[in-house]
């Protein structure tokens, strides 16, 4: 009996979940981003803008959903040159659409306080004080599940954090296994290896990939930071809730540009349907990585591996002919019904 990972129904949403516009620090307003990712095929968009976070409902229509959120970031302050300072920054994104309220909200520090007008706020709640330590880092994502949010971790590579920073923080939903607009400024934020650090401390977490565009760049240029990673999001419907609530559950996958068709166990086995491809990675939480090539062909589109209860968990990554890869999320095998090894 086939048990499908990526769930058989339902349909493929092209997400751009990490983005800035001139609500903060981006050059294009929130509905040019719309115009600009709906034609290059996109189907939603959450404009994550610095330390304030702005609806964006009056922009969604019937092929093109709007999320709400916004990036907030904890920094090293006491280091004179923010080039220097270490930093973490999380995204959050509001599971429901009525979810307007910020949470770990300040009034007079992290934003431009000219700015309150527009934000919502809970008026009840103390400043939210921030110190770059994983305690408070972890106490803000906390509150920002407690209150409704989807939250991410992103891009520990620019954000100069080393595997003893980023392993104390917990509870996210996600982290951004590939962040585009770092990746071609040069820094290696393809994020593989952090991501197995966290599974294998058993943070059973999703990954992502996304732009963090802000476009002040030629868009005809190399460096243009829209459109080179991605997050394919299989709902049954383009709306808020069935979007949000296929974020929770897992039903999505990150790209650079290959695409994953379908991911199913049968058994023991382990089934991937993929774009043209070459090869299929299956990674466990063993000395038991797995690869598949096509020696004929050069290019392969689908691959089996067995799947063994003590592996832990297990993720695939797909890799084209030019290296860009697509990432599953992790699924844990205490989860599932797999015959006992023999």
């Amino acid at each position: 009996m086939k048990h499908y990972l990526l769930p058989e129904t339902g349909q493929f949403y092209k997400a751009n979940l990490h983005s800035h516009s001139t609500v903060s620090d981006g050059t294009l307003s929130p509905a040019q981003m719309k115009d600009l990712y709906k034609s290059r095929g996109y189907s939603i968009l959450c404009c994550t803008d610095h330390e304030i976070m702005v609806p964006h409902h009056e922009l969604t229509d019937k092929d093109f959903l709007m999320l709400t959120g916004f990036e907030l970031g904890f920094d090293e302050a006491w280091k004179p040159d923010f080039l220097d300072a270490r930093c973490c920054d999380i995204c959050v994104i509001a599971l429901s659409p009525d979810n307007i309220t910020q949470p770990c909200f300040h009034r007079t520090k992290y934003h431009n306080p000219e700015r309150n007008s527009e934000i919502v706020f809970d008026q009840n709640e103390p400043d939210f004080e921030r110190e770059y330590n994983s305690d408070c880092i972890n106490a803000a994502i906390k509150k920002c599940r407690e209150k409704g949010f989807f939250v991410t971790y992103n891009h520990p590579a620019w954000s100069l954090e080393h595997y003893e920073d980023y392993i104390k923080y917990m509870g996210m939903n996600a982290m951004e296994i590939c962040n585009y607009s770092s990746f071609i400024d040069g820094y290696d934020e393809y994020n593989g290896k952090a991501y197995d650090d966290f599974l294998r401390k058993n943070e059973r977490i999703f990954c992502i990939a996304s732009d963090d565009n802000h476009n002040r760049r030629d868009p005809n240029c190399r460096m243009w930071d829209s459109f080179g990673a991605f997050t394919m999001i299989k709902a049954e419907k383009l709306d808020y809730e069935s979007v949000t609530d296929a974020l929770i559950k897992g039903n999505f996958y990150s790209s650079q540009g290959p695409e994953i068709y379908a991911l199913w166990l049968e058994d023991d086995k382990l089934h991937v349907e993929c774009s043209p491809a070459d090869k299929i990675t299956c990674t466990v939480n063993r000395r038991r990585c797995m690869s598949r090539y096509n020696e004929e062909t050069g290019e392969i589109t689908h691959a089996v591996f067995e799947i063994k209860p003590s592996d832990g968990y297990f993720r695939v990554t797909i890799t084209d002919k030019k290296g860009n890869k697509a990432d599953s999320n992790a699924y844990f095998t205490d989860t599932l019904e797999l015959p006992e090894t023999k």
